[in-house]
């Protein structure tokens, strides 16, 4: 049997698309418990983009985030094993591999980035979804 926990930040896409922003997915005794974290941008709970033009700037605001989201799970960054990681210019990409550096500069998750064509918001220059294995 699994067992089901999920978090919400209570920002209107979550209601508005049917989703979680993390949850958390384990059998009987909760060992090896999965997290997957949604993918994330710099938006507040009304969804207006913030710190628009600065890939940097929205790329760290989104892992405080994906951490908050972990913590209400009772994990943390360290326990991350995978990041996606999707830019709409691939120009920015030192930008955000550096934000993504500071987060987890010691835990090195196994990372993809890719550009893509838009996000959802056409300021979001970023948008990262995170997996985690909470032992």
């Amino acid at each position: 049997m699994t067992n089901r926990r999920r978090v919400s930040t209570g920002t209107i896409w979550e209601g508005r698309v049917g989703y979680s922003r993390a949850i958390e997915v384990g059998g009987a005794g909760g060992a090896g418990n999965m997290i997957a974290v949604a993918g994330t941008v710099a938006a507040d709970e009304q969804g207006n983009i913030l710190h628009p033009g600065s890939a940097y700037q929205q790329a760290c605001f989104i892992l405080r985030r994906i951490e908050a989201a972990l913590k209400e799970l009772d994990a943390s960054l360290a326990d991350v094993i995978r990041t996606r990681i999707y830019i709409i210019n691939m120009n920015h990409q030192e930008e955000v591999g550096r934000a993504h550096a500071e987060a987890f500069a010691d835990i090195r998750p196994a990372c993809t980035m890719v550009g893509v064509k838009e996000l959802a918001d056409p300021h979001a220059l970023v948008e990262i979804e995170a997996d985690a294995v909470k032992n």
